[in-house]
């Protein structure tokens, strides 16, 4: 009997010694990943890992406050941008099991200003972007300086866009629709009677007790809050400001790694949902998303995902619920790919090879070649200035810093430092026609116009 128990308490040492090593070295190897980035100035910032309930890792990167000199922790509150939208169609569901209203309902029974063209829109496709509204954050006049600092009440936001037609019949398309989700956010506060914040306070984040969560407001005293920033050729500048009044119900709020781990853990209990609504928002209506998340796979495992950008700041969570897993990365870089980092960090979570882009192998070639790809490209709002210099490949998009993109064969290059790949198309005169964006997504076609 003591040779027996002996032999099982030295197996459950040498088990134990295994999961410990095995913990480490996936630790490592998450760390290397985010310390890569880093190293590359394409991330600052925190991301915490877990899986079947436990951290596997959490730990924060660079700087959240450079001009003071104030490290990223886990606790640090980031803007999360999109991330918002999760939240928002929370808001909209615990109102339906209330029964105060329905998806099904015409969003214009809530706003007495509703436009003619959108008395067909219902609920159900502002949460899915299949209105057909058209976004107020796609207008050239959004991004300039002087409309960013403008407070605007929330129904003066959503009216923005009202004497425009609508970019399609409701529920025919799928398009990334802001202006869809400013919509929600006045019904929800049209319907529980409390300001959206306060809503979403009372009735999400303190039953989770995420007391580091709520609507980012500048003018408030807000301890730990990183400072936003953009990189730039010799490091980093801050970001451009941007009231917050404008993102709203689509991407004002603020949290911290460690609490959108709380969400994560509260996703899978009926605390803030029940079962039967949880369902509704991860069922995908069009382009693989349904209420606030994309619905897809990732290394061959279900994932329910979503990222952010807003200035200053990049974002990405990503759920496997079949694995008990999620991977959360935070960055007050703007110019993070968050997506891309996030994707590497379930890799290797998962097992799976995961090839870092500062590791692809480069090859050399003729610095005339280089030559067939210089001009200008444009992408919808978005201009990509590409020049030889010196038989480097530089890309520029409009307000960013100028980056070298590194080959991989005659037509395709790479940018470590944000992890894009970049191919181009060749005209029967040997120019460049087109030129495709991949950066952890679906990609961009770039058209060159000059």
């Amino acid at each position: 009997m003591i040779r027996i128990a002996s032999r099982i308490v030295l197996s459950a040492v040498l088990w134990s010694a295994a999961g410990l090593a095995h913990a480490q070295d996936l630790a490592s190897k998450l760390d290397a990943l985010l310390g890569g980035y880093q190293k590359n100035r394409a991330f600052i910032g925190s991301a915490l890992i877990a899986k079947d309930g436990k951290v596997i890792f959490e730990k924060g990167y660079g700087l959240a406050n450079i001009e003071l000199d104030v490290p990223n922790t886990p606790g640090t509150k980031f803007r999360l941008g999109s991330i918002t939208k999760q939240f928002t169609a929370t808001a909209i569901l615990q109102l339906q099991e209330q029964g105060k209203l329905s998806v099904t309902d015409a969003a214009c029974k809530y706003l007495a200003e509703c436009p003619e063209s959108w008395k067909a829109i219902t609920i159900h496709q502002l949460l899915s972007h299949t209105s057909g509204i058209p976004s107020y954050t796609d207008g050239p006049q959004f991004s300039q300086p002087k409309m960013m600092r403008i407070p605007l009440k929330p129904v003066e936001i959503l009216m923005l866009t009202k004497d425009k037609p609508l970019e399609f019949q409701p529920g025919e398309k799928w398009k990334y629709d802001n202006s869809g989700y400013i919509f929600l956010g006045v019904i929800i506060e049209k319907v529980s009677g409390e300001k959206y914040a306060d809503y979403l306070r009372k009735h999400i984040f303190a039953v989770l007790d995420m007391h580091d969560s709520g609507y980012d407001d500048s003018s408030v005293i807000l301890k730990n809050r990183a400072q936003g920033y953009r990189s730039v050729t010799d490091g980093f500048r801050n970001a451009d400001y941007l009231d917050m009044s404008l993102p709203y119900a689509a991407g004002s709020l603020y949290s911290t790694v460690d609490d959108l781990y709380r969400w994560d853990r509260a996703l899978y209990t009926d605390k803030v949902l029940t079962k039967a609504s949880r369902e509704k928002m991860w069922t995908p209506v069009k382009n693989d998303y349904a209420y606030g998340w994309g619905v897809g796979q990732a290394h061959k495992h279900k994932q329910v995902a979503h990222g952010g950008g807003i200035n200053g700041f990049a974002t990405f969570i990503a759920r496997y619920p079949d694995d008990d897993a999620v991977v959360i990365v935070l960055s007050n870089n703007e110019q993070s790919n968050a997506a891309p980092i996030a994707n590497g960090l379930s890799g290797i979570l998962f097992g799976d090879k995961v090839e870092l882009p500062w590791e692809r192998k480069e090859i050399s070639i003729d610095p005339k070649i280089v030559d067939r790809y210089v001009g200008t490209y444009e992408a919808g709002p978005m201009t990509i200035a590409i020049t030889n210099e010196n038989g480097h490949l530089m890309i520029e998009p409009k307000g960013q810093r100028k980056l070298e993109a590194s080959a991989s064969s005659e037509t395709e290059f790479f940018v470590k430092q944000v992890d894009a790949t970049l191919v181009f198309t060749v005209g029967a005169d040997n120019k460049a026609t087109e030129m495709r964006v991949t950066q952890g997504g679906s990609p961009i076609v770039a058209k060159r116009v000059n």
